[in-house]
């Protein structure tokens, strides 16, 4: 079992259903955009105190998951 099945989940009725830390409502999103914008895992948990380091690390396993599993269909 990997870290992301404990701790992100999915509900139709929080934040439209987008993939969530469990028990918040921050967003995988959110997690990977800051990250993007160059903001430390460190300043991220001071930014959102229910974060953990380890939900940072399971939305970065659970996006990987997902690309990996991507299928790229050819275009004629």
């Amino acid at each position: 079992m990997t870290i992301f099945q404990n701790l992100i989940i999915r509900n139709p009725e929080i934040m439209s259903g987008k993939p969530i830390i469990k028990g918040t409502r921050i967003t995988v999103e959110l997690i990977l955009k800051k990250l993007s914008e160059g903001v430390s895992i460190e300043n991220l948990i001071k930014m959102y105190p229910h974060l953990t380091v380890t939900a940072v690390f399971a939305s970065l396993e659970y996006a990987s998951k997902i690309i990996g599993n991507e299928e790229l269909l050819e275009v004629s």
